[in-house]
Order: C-alpha cells, then sequence, then structure tokens
C-alpha cells in the first residue's frame, strides 16, 4: 500500500492507494479518525451498490459502527439541490450528529454530492471519500471541492470541504467500463502538462500498460498525480492563485459537456477535447510550438480520448465559458501551457482566436 499526504495543518490528512483496502474499510476509517462506535452514512450511486454494497455492508456489520448505505441514481443529474435535500432528509432520520460521519463511496458525482452534505449538514460533520472511479481517484476526492450543480452551469453551488482521508483500491477499476477509465486518464494527463514533464514522459511510454490496467504501472500513476494535485492545493487550498492550474483544458471543456447536456460527454472526456483546445490556443499566442500540440493530441489520442467536439455553434461555446467560476473583472481565464510540466493564467483572449481554433475541433 502506497500513502501520499496532504498537508493542511490542522486539515491534514493521508491517502491510501493500494488493492483490498475495501475488505478492511472498518479499519482504514478508524485510522483516518472515524472513531468506533460513529453514525456512518455511506452515500453511493446505484450501480456502485449493485456492484460493492453487500460487500461494504458484511464489512461494517462486522464492525462496531452504526451505518446506514444510501443511493442515488448515477449520473450528473444526481449532483442537485433536489438530490441534496432528499439526503439531508435521510441524514435527519438517520439520526446523523455532529460527530457522525459521511463516507462517500463512488464516483466523482457521488463524491462532490456527499462532500456537499458533509460540508453543509450541521454546519459540517466529518467526511471520508472513498473513490470508484479512476477521475475520482485521481482528482476529486483529493483537494476538498464539494458541489452540486445549477441549471447555469456546473458546480456553481458548493464548499472548500476537506475530508478526513482518502482510500483508494484499484481494484474497483476493474469493473469499471473502458470509456469511464479513459475519461479519467484526462485529468491524469493534465498533471503531466501543468506539473511535470517526466510523468508525461513516463505516460507516454507506458500507455498500453495503463489502458490494460497495469495495476503496478496504474499504483505509480495515481500516487503521483494525487502528489501534484497535495502540492498544489498545499500551497493554495482555496484557490486565491495556482491552484486555478487544476482547472487546465476545464474552461473550454465544461462548456462542451454543458452545451452537450450532461451525461453525453464523459468529465474527462469534455475535459481532453479542451486541453487540445488550450494548447492549440498557446501555439497560436507563440507560446508553444506545433511539436508540443502534436505530443499532446498523440498521448490524448493513444488514451482513447477525443481531441474534437459535436457542431455546436461556436458562439453558444464562448457565451458558455463566460459563465466559468474563473472568470475575473469580467475576463475569461484560461490555463494554457508554456512547455510540458509549466502553464500559466492568460486573460483577453481574442474571440476571433478563439473561434478559430475551435472551428478547428469541429467535427463534420
Amino acid at each position: 500500500m502506497e500513502q501520499v499526504g496532504v498537508d493542511l495543518g490542522e486539515r491534514s490528512y493521508r491517502i491510501k492507494i493500494g488493492t483490498g483496502l475495501l475488505s478492511s474499510l472498518d479499519q482504514h476509517l478508524a485510522e483516518a479518525g472515524i472513531k468506533t462506535g460513529t453514525k456512518l452514512l455511506v452515500i453511493t450511486d446505484e450501480r456502485v451498490k449493485e456492484l460493492y454494497g453487500a460487500d461494504i455492508e458484511a464489512n461494517l456489520q462486522q464492525s462496531n459502527f452504526e451505518f446506514r448505505l444510501t443511493a442515488v441514481p448515477e449520473g450528473e443529474t444526481s449532483k442537485s439541490l433536489d438530490r441534496a435535500k432528499e439526503l439531508y432528509d435521510e441524514a435527519v432520520d438517520f439520526g446523523l450528529e455532529r460527530s457522525s460521519a459521511v463516507v462517500a463511496f463512488g464516483g466523482g458525482v457521488v463524491g462532490d454530492l456527499a462532500g456537499f452534505i458533509a460540508a453543509t449538514y450541521m454546519r459540517g460533520i466529518p467526511l471520508v471519500q472513498v473513490p470508484t472511479t479512476l477521475l475520482a481517484q485521481v482528482d476529486s476526492s483529493v483537494g476538498g471541492k464539494v458541489a452540486v450543480n445549477h441549471e447555469a452551469g456546473k458546480n456553481l453551488i458548493g464548499a472548500f470541504y476537506q475530508p478526513e482521508g482518502v482510500i483508494i483500491d484499484l481494484e474497483v477499476l476493474t469493473t469499471l467500463e473502458e470509456r469511464d477509465v479513459k475519461s479519467g486518464l484526462a485529468e491524469v494527463i493534465k498533471y503531466g502538462v501543468i506539473w511535470d514533464n517526466n510523468f508525461f514522459n513516463y505516460l507516454q511510454v507506458n500507455s498500453k500498460a495503463i489502458r490494460d490496467l497495469d495495476f503496478e504501472v496504474l499504483t505509480k500513476v495515481i500516487q503521483r498525480s494525487c502528489q501534484i494535485k497535495a502540492e498544489i492545493v498545499g500551497e493554495d487550498e482555496k484557490e486565491k492563485g495556482l491552484r486555478a492550474i487544476l482547472n487546465y483544458g476545464h474552461t473550454i471543456g465544461h462548456a462542451v459537456e454543458a452545451l452537450a447536456g450532461y451525461g453525453k460527454y464523459r468529465h474527462g472526456e469534455a475535459v481532453a477535447v479542451g486541453m487540445v483546445s488550450a494548447v492549440k490556443l498557446a501555439h497560436k499566442l507563440e507560446m508553444v510550438t506545433e511539436t508540443e500540440v502534436q505530443k499532446q493530441q498523440k498521448l490524448i489520442s493513444s488514451l482513447g480520448l477525443p481531441t474534437t467536439f459535436d457542431n455546436f455553434k461556436i458562439d453558444n461555446i464562448i457565451a458558455k465559458t463566460r459563465q466559468d467560476k474563473k472568470v475575473q473583472d469580467g475576463q475569461v481565464r484560461y490555463i494554457l501551457p508554456n512547455q510540458i510540466g509549466e502553464v500559466e493564467i492568460v486573460s483577453g483572449i481574442a474571440k476571433d482566436l478563439i473561434t478559430e481554433v475551435l472551428e478547428d475541433q469541429q467535427e463534420g
């Protein structure tokens, strides 16, 4: 088992990465500081409950935790205030107290939703993240961002709320659809581009092993991804500056995801498209060479991710980016690479330049 520390003073916690961790979930919860006998509201989705619900119940039943396992429908539509209210009702009915805890057992949607419940119920109760998708393992379960969506945009209602710990069991990845594995790999590529050229090169060399779910390689990939995010979050927990670079690919990506209707594109697929937009914008601005554009596109394609998007109206995409949370003083801020391993925040990019890049990415 590998561990990564997230250093945030009193809010510091550890990420555990290994195989077979779910079979000793009660032990790992206790090691994360959740006292024996604590009431646990375990929030999952219907698919994960079908796959692992019986195992989790069996483990917790033989422990001294009092728990309730509740499942929400699978998919982005569950990240809503309506669904949150249902979970608040569940928490009240179960008798959760401030000393109780929420366990987020699922992918990014469950992690965001359950985290939002933990952050807001009784002004905050302990949270443990048990991510079951690659995307959640390398990204959304780490760093404390929790939220639900609004019809105007993704993750507009939320908080920064750190978990007590993150428990990552690689074996759950074997039950994912191939498309979901690929979606998670977009966030992995992002870490190489924004922070670590050597990691980017490692992904290039090991792309086949990654797609084949080689656990030895995946352990290194997940560990390094979590380390990078922990380093960035440790320096800028609440996105006052540096942490914004974690949104590489997300400005256009979120717009494409929203315009298509949440669910048509997996989050990572939309981010992959957005990363291609970003590096092409950087090339237009003479920040990177054509060679670096091709390196990113090649790695994205080799890991089975899209580089183009459906035939949306370009003006609609650009308008959607203006609702992005990174907009400052009315200016859309793009995260653009200077080279592999280094990015910067750029504002005030001309609309015709963005239009030119997006037209080049349209299908058909």
